[in-house]
């Protein structure tokens, strides 16, 4: 990848994105397993309940702290390193930003402070109510922020405006109940789920081998499991949906994954394994089981998904449609301007209208896409292609993840239900071992979901490289490099703080609680305790 502005700020966006995305998930899936957790002991009132959300509900603000502060960064890069989209699209994508802000993260950042330290001064349904709240907040800043990625990748309930030149909301509903951002909403969600899951189920396997904090550590197991199975499956479940949505609204994404270069007949079988060449267009070595990516992608058996050297042909037609937009645009424009508009190009400018980012696709080569050869509308049309290979791997590493996670939670929920969680020590290492497992399955996820994206920002409307912002490369790879400086040094803080937290273990729990009184009453010293 040569490194111009346009590639130095994929760079850097990518980095933050990865990195913030390494908290993300177990913010998610934490805020749940404590609530659960709180939900145990006021209902029970057994103490060591009490002794386990405090124990994780510790470890989840560790992790709280860091993702909220690398997530901040990330949407500063929109109107420093992206200003262009930003100009182009902030009208609809800054919306849901706006509402995950004020209805999501304030709600999620106050509560987590009464989470905290409201322990002795709220009583248990009160604080309860509280982690519900938290984990409730968390789950709803993941939903605004996915509505807004999902837009860019299916970008319905909106129209672009000629006289602004800009896209704008046309139906907000729309916006909202976008198929695609729902799938992936519940999908990330569910990964974060699993994420949490095996590491509760990791440190409470290290902490039976210890011999330490072996009860507690059990019961731990047991919500782990328990909680980690049911999301494991619905992760597999819904991407099964994501591929159907993909086979719908991002074909040429769905064919890089299965490095399916023709069209095959229908059901399209599923390569298990196979080496892609982007050079000659084929996959090496390819072994195939039949009907499978068919049924997965069309959910049919009569119907054919496109191969990658079909959807460039289209790409070229396309192109070629989005030049007829391009034109008719700047002659729309001039008659704006000088008040005698001719309809003909309007029409021409609504017919054309849907490919007029294909056009767009062309500024890589020649500053005015009318200006374009037949060479350089085939190169705009084999741009379209995504990086095969990279998405092809990452892509059967999140699969195979997916699937063993399952067999994992499934032999612990047996041994959970047969009380012989520590009958087998070596199941217990190998639940130490897979910790790192779900980031590297939640990472390639992500760069699945938007690499495969290229060279789009906003699928079909507006290319990536006619997004960025007018900086310089040099001031780019500065911020690059600060940011991984600054990156490095708070991931190992994190990493420390959550090996020291780890290290220590639960605390004793002897603390008096507060009566079922009002939220903020605060609980006498005379009060006997519980």
């Amino acid at each position: 990848m040569e490194l111009d502005i346009v590639a130095l700020s994929r760079l850097q966006f990518a980095m933050t994105a990865l990195y913030h995305f390494l908290f993300v998930p177990l913010t998610l899936g934490l805020s749940m397993i404590v609530a659960i957790m709180e939900t145990v002991y006021v209902m029970s009132g057994r103490p060591i309940w009490r002794q386990m959300t405090k124990f994780w509900g510790t470890l989840f603000g560790i992790n709280f702290v860091l993702g909220v502060s690398t997530g901040i960064v990330m949407e500063f890069q929109f109107g420093m390193n992206w200003s262009y989209y930003s100009h182009y699209v902030g009208d609809i994508f800054g919306a849901p930003l706006a509402i995950e802000g004020l209805m999501a993260f304030f709600l999620e950042a106050t509560f987590v402070g009464l989470f905290f330290f409201g322990w002795d001064r709220m009583s248990k349904v009160a604080h309860l109510i509280t982690a519900w709240c938290v984990a409730i907040g968390s789950n709803l800043s993941a939903l605004w922020i996915l509505i807004a990625n999902g837009w860019m990748q299916n970008p319905v309930g909106s129209a672009f405006n000629p006289a602004t030149m800009r896209m704008e909301v046309t139906n907000f509903f729309q916006v909202l109940t976008n198929p695609v951002a729902q799938a992936k909403f519940v999908h990330t969600v569910s990964a974060g789920y699993v994420c949490a899951s095996v590491f509760v189920l990791g440190v409470s396997a290290w902490y039976i081998l210890k011999g330490r904090n072996v009860e507690l550590a059990k019961r731990s197991m047991t919500v782990a499991c328990s909680f980690g199975l049911a999301a494991a499956l619905s992760v597999v479940v819904l991407g099964d949906e994501s591929g159907y949505l993909t086979t719908e609204h991002q074909k040429m994404k769905l064919a890089a994954i299965e490095s399916m270069w023709n069209t095959e007949p229908a059901p399209a079988s599923f390569t298990l394994f196979g080496v892609p060449d982007m050079k000659d267009r084929e996959t090496h070595f390819a072994v195939r089981i039949p009907w499978v990516m068919g049924l997965i992608g069309t959910r049919s058996l009569d119907t054919p998904i496109e191969g990658i050297n079909q959807l460039v042909e289209q790409g070229k037609t396309q192109v070629e449609n989005g030049i007829l937009a391009y034109d008719a645009l700047v002659k729309v424009r001039a008659g704006m301007a000088s008040g005698t508009a001719d309809p003909t190009d309007q029409a021409t400018l609504e017919k054309y209208g849907n490919d007029l980012g294909y056009a767009y696709l062309l500024k890589r080569w020649v500053d005015d896409p009318r200006d374009a050869t037949p060479a350089q509308i085939t190169m705009a049309a084999n741009s379209l292609v995504p990086n095969v290979p990279t998405l092809f791997w990452t892509f059967r590493i999140m699969v195979a993840c997916g699937f063993g996670f399952i067999a994992v939670m499934l032999v612990f929920f047996y041994l959970s239900a047969r009380r012989r969680l520590d009958s087998y020590p070596w199941l217990l290492k190998l639940a130490v071992l897979i910790i790192p497992l779900p980031w590297i399955a939640i990472e390639c996820g992500w760069i699945v979901a938007e690499f495969g994206r290229q060279p789009w920002i906003i699928e079909g409307v507006l290319p990536t490289a006619a997004a960025v912002s007018s900086l310089g490369a040099s001031t780019v790879l500065l911020t690059i490099i600060g940011f991984a400086a600054i990156y490095t040094i708070l991931f190992i803080v994190e990493m420390g703080l959550m090996l020291a937290g780890i290290r220590k273990g639960p605390q004793p729990d002897h603390g008096p609680e507060m009566p079922m009184l009002g939220i903020g009453q605060i609980k006498s010293n005379a009060a006997p305790a519980e």
